[in-house]
């Protein structure tokens, strides 16, 4: 029974050391923990810590932007082509290219027979509705009198209306012709001329008018005027970008001219068709210019804000890289070890990029050093 106990004994420490000198229970092999904690996961060493940066990861302060480049145009809502309204010969042709004129200024005068006849009709009118005025009083108080049928008076009361009506007409025409009706009526005026007057204040801009010149009434512009203190502002935008731009949206413009000087714009169209060599569309942007610097014709560069983008999180580029058209970041997750981690990203400038997907405020994230991390990674994966 003793010696049954003993065997017993024996094979229980033999065993128990069997255990202590099994590696399943001790380390990993030295080089193995000192590379690779787990699937995706990369330990560094003190020395190898020295040669990377990690920065954590927070909202950016500036909105995300994108860039385009263009043209100054004149704000055709502010632009006026100046046509004769008549055939007539100019006279009194009081401006030239660059003058300021204010609306309503007389910039020349019309000789013309058209003018004269239509001045001539009205005044006549006037006349005709004198003598249908007397004729119907007359006519009226011999009715009452019982001098004159009604069947007359009737006729009488016919022929006030036509002139009356004749009379308006007649001033609607001069009105139309920009003549004034009371110098008209008066004999004041120029029986044969009409002034041409601005429609609205600006620049004039074009004049290919001489004094003297016969011109018609066709779609020829005799002048050309623009109000300079607002412009247009035409830009090239990739087709890609038309999803983040609307009406409205705020932008900033820059010229060569005045490259330290923003100049504050808004949308206000956006172009209905893509070209098809570019792959871009028209944007254009509505811009104040009260000063007058921005010129017709200048280049610019626009820089579009994208709403809603202020508290996005951005990255350096170095920070990101792609395997397999996957895009990665390393996160750290304490002193020494660090993981990788699948992110989304949109472009946010030139170096850095928007993070859309994957890495959350306040993650510190290797921004420096990524390449040494891959390898690392590679060579504890046998890669």
């Amino acid at each position: 029974m003793n010696r049954r106990v003993l065997t017993v004994i024996a094979v229980a420490c033999l065993a128990c050391g069997n255990r202590q000198a099994s590696p399943q229970d001790g380390a990993a092999p030295p080089q193995a923990a000192a590379d690779r904690t787990g699937p995706g996961r990369v330990r560094l060493t003190a020395e190898q810590l020295a040669q990377i940066r990690v920065e954590p990861l927070a909202t950016a302060a500036a909105p995300d932007t994108i860039s385009a480049t263009g043209a100054v145009e004149f704000n055709g809502d502010r632009t006026a082509r100046i046509l004769a309204p008549v055939a007539g010969q100019v006279q009194n042709l009081r401006v030239n290219v660059g003058d300021v004129v204010h609306q309503g200024d007389v910039l020349f005068e019309l000789s013309s027979r058209e003018v004269a006849a239509t001045i001539g009709e009205h005044l006549a009118s006037h006349k005709d509705l004198d003598l249908a005025e007397k004729t119907f009083a007359m006519t009226k108080d011999l009715f009452d009198h019982q001098a004159a049928s009604r069947i007359a008076l009737q006729q009488s009361e016919n022929d006030l209306a036509k002139a009356r009506a004749r009379v308006q007409q007649t001033e609607e025409a001069i009105r139309v012709l920009g003549v004034d009706v009371a110098e008209s009526e008066l004999g004041t005026g120029p029986a044969s001329r009409v002034p041409v007057r601005a429609p609205i204040g600006g620049t004039v801009i074009e004049r290919p008018l001489t004094g003297g010149q016969f011109v018609s009434p066709d779609n020829t512009p005799l002048l050309t005027l623009a109000d300079v203190s607002s412009v247009w502002v035409s830009a090239d935008v990739f087709e890609r970008d038309l999803r983040n731009i609307s009406i409205g949206q705020r932008a900033d413009v820059t010229t060569t001219a005045y490259p330290a000087t923003k100049f504050e714009a808004r949308v206000n169209r956006i172009g209905s068709t893509v070209d098809a060599q570019t792959r871009t569309a028209k944007i254009r942007f509505f811009v104040v210019n009260p000063d007058g610097r921005l010129k017709p014709g200048m280049y610019i560069n626009a820089t579009l804000y994208l709403p809603g983008q202020a508290g996005a999180l951005t990255l350096p580029t170095s920070a990101t890289f792609v395997e397999n058209g996957h895009s990665f970041a390393y996160v750290q997750l304490n002193d020494r070890d660090f993981a990788r981690r699948p992110i989304e990203t949109t472009a946010n400038g030139a170096d850095r990029v928007r993070v859309t997907q994957g890495l959350a405020n306040g993650d510190r994230v290797v921004s420096d050093g990524v390449l040494l991390l891959r390898q690392i990674e590679a060579t504890a994966d046998g890669r």
